[in-house]
This record gives C-alpha cells, sequence and structure tokens, in this order.
C-alpha cells in the first residue's frame, strides 16, 4: 500500500511538471508569435521608396514597392558639370535656404557633394543648368521631401552606356564623375592605379595612365580618349 502510494504521489508529481512544462511552451510559443506578427505588420506597414532620375528624359520617378508613384520634372548637370551617374543612397535631409528651394536631399556620391533640392530659378527646370546637383520645382522638392527617408536608394541614368552615360568624353584632369571613377577601377584592375578610387581625375589618376599608355605604345598624353578607352577594354555596349 505503500508503495502504491509513492507511485501515486510520484505520478502527480510528473503530471504537474509536464503540466508546468506545457504551459511555459504554450507561453513563449504565444510571445514569439506575437512578435512574429508585430514585426511582419511593421514590416509591411512600412513602405518602401526607391528614386530613378533619367537625366536625358529630365525626369524624376518616384517608386513605393515597385510602383511608380510620381513623377517630377528636374534639371540636370550643364556640360562640363555632369550629375553623378550610378547608385547613391540619400544620407542627409535638410532644411536649406530658398536659393535651394529650403529643401536639400545628399547623396553619398564619392567624387563630391551632389544632392536633389529645389531653386530660385525654377525656369532652368527641364534643362542640364546645374553643376551637377538635381533640381526640382520647390513645391515639388518638399513634397518628396516629406515622403523619403533617410537611406532611400537613388539612381541616376543618362544614355544606355552606364557610367559612361551617352558615349566616351574626353577626360582631363580635374574631370570627375562616374566614367572617371570607371577608369580608375579598370587600371587598378590591370596594375597601374594604386590610389584611392575618388571618381577626380589628379596626379595619381594622369601618372598611371601615362604608364599605361606607354606600355600599350600609345600618345602619352593627359586626355584620356577613345583610343585610351578601347586599350583597357572598354566599348561603349558596356
Amino acid at each position: 500500500m505503500k508503495n502504491l502510494f509513492v507511485v501515486i504521489k510520484l505520478k502527480a508529481k510528473n503530471i504537474v511538471m509536464y503540466t508546468i512544462a506545457i504551459i511555459a511552451f504554450l507561453i513563449c510559443f504565444m510571445l514569439v508569435t506575437e512578435q512574429c506578427i508585430t514585426s511582419f505588420y511593421a514590416n509591411k506597414a512600412k513602405p518602401q521608396y526607391l528614386i530613378v532620375i533619367y537625366i536625358d528624359e529630365k525626369k524624376l520617378y518616384l517608386f513605393e514597392n515597385e510602383e511608380c508613384i510620381k513623377k517630377y520634372p528636374i534639371a540636370s548637370g550643364m556640360p562640363g558639370w555632369p550629375s553623378p551617374i550610378g547608385s547613391w543612397k540619400i544620407v542627409t535631409k535638410d532644411d536649406w535656404g530658398e536659393g535651394f528651394g529650403g529643401r536639400w536631399l545628399g547623396l553619398n556620391v564619392k567624387w563630391g557633394r551632389y544632392g536633389i533640392h529645389g531653386t530660385s530659378e525654377e525656369y532652368t527646370i527641364g534643362s542640364a543648368a546645374s553643376h551637377g546637383c538635381i533640381r526640382m520645382f520647390n513645391k515639388d522638392i518638399k513634397e518628396l521631401y516629406n515622403i523619403v527617408p533617410l537611406g532611400t536608394n537613388v539612381i541616376i541614368k543618362n544614355g544606355s552606356f552606364g557610367p559612361f552615360g551617352t558615349g566616351f568624353r574626353e577626360l582631363l584632369p580635374g574631370d570627375r564623375g562616374a566614367d572617371v571613377l570607371a577608369v580608375q577601377q579598370k587600371l587598378k584592375t590591370l596594375g597601374y592605379f594604386h590610389s584611392k578610387e575618388t571618381g577626380i581625375y589628379e596626379d595619381d589618376l594622369k601618372y598611371a595612365l601615362h604608364k599605361f599608355q606607354k606600355d600599350k605604345k600609345l600618345e602619352v598624353k593627359n586626355a584620356i580618349t577613345r583610343a585610351d578607352y578601347h586599350a583597357m577594354g572598354f566599348r561603349e555596349f558596356e
């Protein structure tokens, strides 16, 4: 009888332990499930934005969750001051003076300070008129500023030749842009350029270019021309 009582007591103890374990498991499961549901709806409720700018069209397109929701006219860089072709992010948002339409969206471009902003010269919208920045009507930049958060991706395109835009341009010391960056990267791959890739044509790139031109039996000069591009392996279909 005593043994039976002990067995019953042990079984009762086991049942209690199992019950506690099941309750603890259910509580953990409910907490994890709640966190997953909260995270899911938080992410679902947070839209993903993308800005795509076509320099040749003089248009800025705003996408929300892969759907174009806005289209704005813009002004781009003037000859000699190209807008930065490439993929960037908005890294600063500022309320600047009326010369910039009161709003500034700064981009993480390597070779200078570029951004999307308004202008006191709204008559330039639709043309190539800036020093590389993207200008918008003041009412438009204020609307865009209020929509997109920091970290928004910005793609700037100008033609079908990637970093070369609508085609090769002759590069000279002092020039800057996506094409300069592409040349630096190529000459680094070929073993000629050893400095930091900045997208700015400075003395380090000039010395690397001269050595490359000499080795390839090209005319040694400061200008980067079509013959140099081709010798590096670039073609305008890239």
